[in-house]
């Protein structure tokens, strides 16, 4: 099953993408929309800037699943309300990471929900904190 990742650029995304296909960690910027195994991990810039928007679209036309990735140390918003609903179908959660940083989770988790996701999952990359859940709601 294909994951299509979408968040903002230092948001957790191609950390959550090597964790998932058990890869070694290490920081990368994403230049290009990469398929690395079931995982499609997607520049920040397609989020951050709405030109890319149709951009977005056409890689999820590859993917079963949409997660939407909010830090929960960013309490800026770049999904626009129902945004899920550019993905014509597609399953969307939602995936709030960094949550070893933050004590409360409330305004990542009102992003996610105004975006339209249908659940949301609690990640710490760290310390590996809610992936093994996350891993086995994918399969």
């Amino acid at each position: 099953m294909k994951v299509m990742l979408v968040g903002k650029t230092g948001s957790g995304k191609t950390t959550l993408s090597q964790i998932l296909n058990n890869e070694k960690i290490e920081y990368r910027k994403t230049q290009m929309v990469d398929y690395i195994g079931e995982i499609i991990d997607t520049p920040g810039e397609y989020l951050e800037n709405k030109a890319y928007y149709k951009a977005l679209n056409v890689v999820s036309i590859d993917a079963d699943i949409i997660l939407l990735i909010q830090s929960a140390t960013d309490k800026e918003n770049l999904y626009p309300p129902n945004f899920s609903n550019m993905f014509f179908g597609k399953k969307v959660f939602g995936a709030i990471t960094k949550i070893d940083l933050e004590t409360t989770y409330g305004d990542a988790e009102e992003i996610l929900e105004s975006a339209g996701v249908e659940k949301i999952f609690y990640l710490d990359l760290k310390n590996l904190k809610g992936v093994g859940y996350l891993k086995t709601f994918l399969r």
